[in-house]
């Protein structure tokens, strides 16, 4: 499916439309952007299908920007597009990565001093001409020039969300050839972590220049990089997609390798010396006779940076194993360890005492707590979310569009008198399908800590998600999260820092203290599963899981497509080492309503 390429284009079309000053037209291609790449057919699909009168049958994508779809899918460029870049050519993705600088403030800063790169805006800031411009100043000038490293390192790393579909896809192009064999993702997108460098794809083949041919010939590659008899790089999208191919027998020794972390390997081989075995890449071998000959546990452990060299020692000893990745494990008396949890951070020693989590898995949610519909800013009805939820698998649902408040976008948020009317909307579906329904709101957290939402109000709602959307760069923000998980009609404190991944840090946070205070008012804190937050991240869930608190994954699902996101949520909790009793909607409906009402 190209719908997130596609979206991505109308994106870049709404930003430079909004840099140059265009009115109304930014946000309808933001719009018609979210519907895109949410939508379940593939936009290249429905366009070769139908034209442009069947993409502009997509919500919200009306003629014209249909008609520059196709264009776009026929020609492999946009003409009106192309101009726009010809006019404001600026790294629009780089420079607006930068907390506080919009596509409004890029166009500015390229018509009054041709800035169009992020070293460009630094060495400007440096000099202290930004705050020379109407309407900047030295405050906004210094905020620039505090964000532009984070700016610089977001753009190094790749979202989780955006590279995972990518892994998938290569796979499934690779999966069922007769040269593949074995077949999985390593390196960091293995682990879930929540950003990752390139992605990398490991296979076990007798038949390595097959396979490589098989990758290169990648129809979505935008580029071939380099291709070797056993090794392989290209380009898609910007994403870097490496694959290794190995023999079949060393395919779990290789994985267990490659997936890492650098410092989980690294104790594990450690462990290993002390028995007299070592680990690398190639499989486990027994060389406690080599030692007795004379051989150092220098000599015969290597660092994990080690060059992968066959004639350079790296097959000594006896081996014990290596097809299968339990063995790499098993030969230490281990259980295999989830690769979520490989960044030692004592799971190693865990391991050894028989005392790993039994984390959670993505068929113990048992519904989503924090959800929108088209009331505020979602795309779908109450009833085909709900239905949504139903056909999902889920036990229950809960409708909580945002309440109006600071940070809320435009007129997108509900007045009391409006959730209020909302209630019985939900009440109608509810009697019209077999799942629970519950009905709610997001509600917005202040500067201060205060709920904005009416107590009123929120003493008769079934759920009250709480969730900080103004004021993100404030800095310490523990006191200030603390004040809201305390207010007692708070059940869940809603993506709690505010980042967006490669965008904005969001809020400074003592998620130990937070974690506390959670525990102790029986608030659970929300791990949004929305690609683009992962809030909180695996560290913070860490700090809840062990306070004693609760969390919830929920994926603030704006259409139904996006229910799918919960798996990025539930990997995100793995790696804070929870289980499916520390997550409050892995709970069935009667656990969630003593949890609600306790």
């Amino acid at each position: 499916m190209r719908n997130a390429e596609v979206a991505g284009l109308l994106e870049e079309f709404a930003d430079l439309l909004e840099a140059q000053g265009v009115e109304y037209k930014p946000n309808a291609y933001r719009r018609a952007a979210d519907n895109v790449r949410d939508h379940p057919r593939a936009i290249e699909d429905l366009a070769s299908e139908g034209g442009e009168d069947a993409v502009a049958e997509i919500d919200r994508v009306g003629d014209a920007i249909a008609a520059k779809i196709v264009e776009y899918l026929e020609t492999g460029e946009i003409a009106e597009l192309e101009e726009l870049r010809e006019d404001l050519p600026v790294d629009m993705a780089a420079l607006t990565r930068v907390e506080g600088v919009g596509p409004k403030t890029v166009g500015t800063l390229y018509e009054e001093l041709e800035i169009t790169t992020l070293d460009e805006l630094e060495a400007a800031a440096e000099a202290g001409k930004i705050q020379e411009i109407k309407g900047f100043g030295a405050k906004t000038e210094q905020n620039i020039l505090d964000n532009v490293a984070f700016a610089r390192e977001a753009g190094q790393r790749q979202r989780l969300g955006d590279a995972r579909p990518l892994a998938e896809e290569v796979m499934g192009h690779l999966d069922g050839e007769a040269a593949v064999e074995r077949l999985d993702v390593a390196g960091s997108i293995r682990r879930w972590k929540d950003t990752i460098g390139d992605v990398d794809v490991l296979v076990g083949s007798e038949d390595g220049e097959a396979v490589v041919d098989l990758f290169t010939d990648w129809p979505d590659a935008d580029e071939v990089i380099e291709a070797g008899e056993q090794k392989a790089s290209v380009s898609v999208d910007g994403i870097r997609v490496d694959l290794r191919v190995v023999v079949p027998e060393e395919f779990g020794s290789a994985l267990q390798y490659f997936t890492g972390s650098k410092a989980h390997n690294v104790t594990l081989r450690n462990l290993a010396i002390d028995r007299g075995l070592k680990l690398n890449e190639y499989g486990v071998f027994d060389v406690s006779e080599l030692r007795s000959d004379g051989q150092s546990d220098a000599d015969a452990s290597d660092d994990v940076s080690d060059v992968d060299d066959p004639d350079a020692g790296q097959r000594v000893g006896e081996r014990l194993g290596g097809a299968a990745e339990s063995e790499m494990y098993g030969a230490l008396d281990l259980p295999v360890i989830p690769p979520e949890l490989r960044e030692d951070t004592g799971e190693i020693e865990a391991a050894v005492e028989g005392d790993l989590p039994d984390l959670l898995t993505e068929g113990e949610i048992r519904g989503d707590l924090h959800t929108h519909t088209e009331w505020s800013d979602g795309a779908s009805t109450v009833a085909e979310m709900v239905q949504a939820a139903a056909d999902y698998g889920y036990d229950y649902h809960c409708v909580t569009d945002h309440a109006e408040g600071p940070g809320v976008f435009g007129d997108t948020g509900l007045t009391d008198e409006e959730v209020r009317e909302q209630a019985e909307a939900v009440a109608a579906v509810r009697e019209d399908v077999d799942i629970e329904v519950f009905h709610g709101v997001e509600a917005n957290v202040d500067a201060d800590g205060d709920v904005t939402t009416s107590d009123d109000l929120l003493a008769d709602l079934d759920i009250v998600v709480a969730s900080p959307h103004a004021a993100l760069d404030q800095g310490d923000a523990t006191d200030r999260l603390i004040r809201a998980v305390k207010h007692p009609h708070v059940d869940i404190l809603g993506h709690p820092t505010g980042r967006l991944i490669n965008q904005r840090p969001g809020l400074e946070i003592d998620f130990e203290r937070l974690a506390e205070a959670a525990a102790d008012a029986d608030t659970a804190l929300e791990v949004n599963a929305n690609p683009a937050r992962l809030d909180l991240h695996g560290d913070a869930v860490r700090a809840a899981v062990e306070a004693g608190a609760t969390v919830a994954i929920d994926t603030d699902a704006h259409s139904p497509a996006e229910f799918g996101n919960v798996r990025y949520g539930v990997h995100t909790a793995r790696r804070g080492w929870a289980e499916a009793t520390d997550v409050l909607n892995a709970r069935d409906a009667d656990g969630l309503r003593a949890f609600l009402d306790g």
